[in-house]
């Protein structure tokens, strides 16, 4: 969530943050904003609403300078507006800012005190006033005396009226890195804004400040000690990152799942056809004597830790639980040493799973991320880290990196299956090479995709529906349910299929679309007896099943034959059926598939 591009070199500042901010609209935001140097003067220009919006301003109006900064805001203190977009200027400086100050007011009054006058509703003006009041000529020094005031998280990119050629930045607890060019230098909250001129970035840590001009980065820890971290290179393109032919980045993301699966699932089976980790360095021991395992993480990357916590109780045997890392830590978790702690996150950056991998951290427990983005926060600070192979999402709604979030659960589950006893070589062989053929399943599942669309404006033609499901369906039903509110604004609830005679049947009226599914041959005939319920009462429903299993036509509506394979390795298929629902029926309905109101990709605030 929120954009940094910050820009100083030989090429015409507004052209590189633009670029810069079109690269990162995927993050989602509400408004937009540079500053530019023209002719040693900051100028600043931003706007409620696209970045379209902001590139018709500067091309009725260009500034023409080699130095600048430029956001995308996602409102957290003020409404959406002109105004409340950043940058916000004070005399001395002027500055943008992802996350959140929490001692705003406190630093407010202070500085209403003094005779500053504020003119936004947000939190970051609060900054370039605090740090303008601060300033004396050094802007690292007035960076630095700023920081030990401000509480909060906070991702600062900013300018300063006299260092006309250099950018500033600091972190804690929202990403930001400098990227590196020949002659030019950026700092950036992702490196996916400037893929276009390099891929080779330092990843700052909380406490950091950096300075940047077109020679130099220079990055200092809180006391300004000059610090020095390794250089990263990212390893995919910007073609990645184009929609290749498709309408929108997300069904181009839907598609390319079958290539994600395989290239996180392969890299991890030996010669001799078992699992393992070794290729991200987990040591042998992680898994031994693990007693007990605590996921956390929020939204899509949730319900994935749902299908791992069924899989590792299965195969495994050792008690899961799956905390949403938001409640986490206000919930007085119990955690004990040698507990392991999974934590779950796409970006690697979001801010309650993070939060709540501290947590774990402080009170002993081992801890593992799973993430997408090299050199993320949770990736670096997870005692260790296996990196999931999606490549780049951009895309708000999330489909492949959930794939391969449970491909990794998958994996993990047979690899302590194994350790724990519960599984022998040959069994795990097997499973293991049923967890390969997935990738066909999955393309057989993509086959589907014209009868889906076909099929929605049948199933999905009121303002509410229910998702139900048992066992792993009833993971995937949460997935499949928050799809479709994510992209077509709908109301759905989803549901244990068996709990809906515990009060939810009320709400079943004539008509109501009601999308079972029936994956799970063990509790099928349940599930289609919960469907006969509610068509008694007048839902019409949609039932999504292997193509084998044999239901009474009198429960269904509609249907979705999904690949024939083992119970356990149905979400695979199924989530990608789920995924193509809740597409056609926002594409149908003329909703912004790739950008849903009022979300954001990377969620860094609490």
């Amino acid at each position: 969530m929120c954009g940094i591009v910050g820009y100083t070199g030989f090429r015409q500042a507004t052209e590189v943050l633009l670029t810069g901010l079109y690269n990162l609209e995927y993050r989602g935001y509400d408004s937009a904003g540079v500053s530019v140097f023209e002719d040693g003067v900051i100028q600043t220009v931003k706007t409620q609403g696209r970045i379209q919006k902001l590139a018709d301003k500067l091309a009725a109006a260009p500034l023409h300078g080699n130095c600048g900064i430029a956001h995308t805001r996602w409102a957290t203190h003020g409404v959406p507006s002109d105004v409340n977009a950043h940058p916000h200027c004070s005399e001395h400086v002027a500055l943008l800012h992802n996350g959140i100050i929490e001692n705003y007011l406190e630093i407010k009054e202070e500085l209403l005190a003094k005779g500053y006058q504020f003119v936004s509703q947000t939190d970051t003006e609060v900054a370039a006033h605090l740090i303008s009041s601060l300033y004396t000529g050094d802007p690292l020094e007035a960076i630095a005396k700023a920081l030990e005031r401000i509480e909060g998280s906070y991702a600062f990119a900013m300018v300063f009226q006299d260092h006309p050629n250099r950018v500033y930045g600091a972190r804690k607890d929202s990403p930001l890195i400098a990227a590196v060019g020949q002659g030019e230098n950026f700092i950036l909250s992702d490196i996916s804004a400037t893929l276009k001129y390099t891929k080779d970035f330092y990843v700052l840590d909380d406490g950091d400040i950096v300075e940047i001009s077109p020679e130099t980065i220079r990055i200092f820890n809180h006391q300004l000690q000059p610090v020095s971290h390794p250089l990263n290179t990212a390893h995919w393109n910007v073609e990645q990152a184009q929609k290749g032919g498709y309408d929108h980045f997300m069904l181009k993301e839907i598609f390319e799942q079958p290539e994600a699966f395989v290239k996180t699932v392969a890299r991890h089976i030996l010669p001799d056809g078992l699992p393992s980790f070794v290729r991200d360095n987990i040591p042998e021991d992680l898994f031994q004597g693990c007693r007990r395992i605590q996921i956390v993480a929020c939204g899509t990357a949730m319900y994935a830790g749902m299908v791992g916590k069924n899989l590792i109780e299965r195969f495994a045997r050792i008690p899961v639980s799956v905390d949403v890392a938001s409640e986490y830590r206000y919930n007085n978790p119990i955690i004990d040493k040698g507990d392991l702690v999974i934590a779950i996150s796409q970006s690697g950056e979001t801010a309650d799973t993070l939060a709540a991998l501290r947590l774990a951290k402080q009170q002993g427990a081992k801890t593992l991320g799973i993430v997408n983005v090299f050199g993320s926060t949770i990736a670096r600070e997870s005692d260790h880290v296996i990196y999931t192979l999606a490549g780049p999402e951009i895309a708000v709604a999330s489909t492949k990196a959930l794939t391969v979030q449970m491909a990794m659960l998958y994996l993990l589950a047979l690899c302590l299956g194994m350790e724990n006893g519960q599984l022998d070589r040959e069994r795990c062989r097997t499973l293991t090479a049923q967890l390969l053929d997935c990738q066909n399943h999955i393309q057989q599942a993509l086959s589907l995709a014209e009868p889906i669309s076909a099929i929605v404006p049948g199933i999905i033609d009121r303002e509410s529906l229910f998702f139900i499901g048992r066992g792993l369906d009833y993971a995937l039903a949460l997935e499949g349910s928050l799809k479709l509110k994510e992209l077509s604004y709908l109301h759905s609830e989803a549901y244990a299929a068996g709990e809906l005679k515990h009060g939810p049947i009320s709400l079943i009226t004539d008509g109501m679309p009601v999308i079972a599914l029936g994956t799970q041959q063990s509790v099928l005939p349940k599930t289609v007896s919960n469907m006969k319920e509610v068509k008694a009462r007048g839902a019409k429903t949609l039932l999504i099943c292997k193509k084998s299993a044999k239901v009474d036509t009198d429960a269904y509506d509609f249907r979705i034959d999904l690949p024939d394979c083992p119970d356990e390795f149905t979400p695979f298929a199924a989530i990608v059926a789920m995924q193509l629902l809740a597409y056609y029926k926002a594409v149908q309905s003329g909703c912004d598939v790739d950008k849903p109101r009022n979300l954001a990709k990377s969620v860094t605030v609490e």
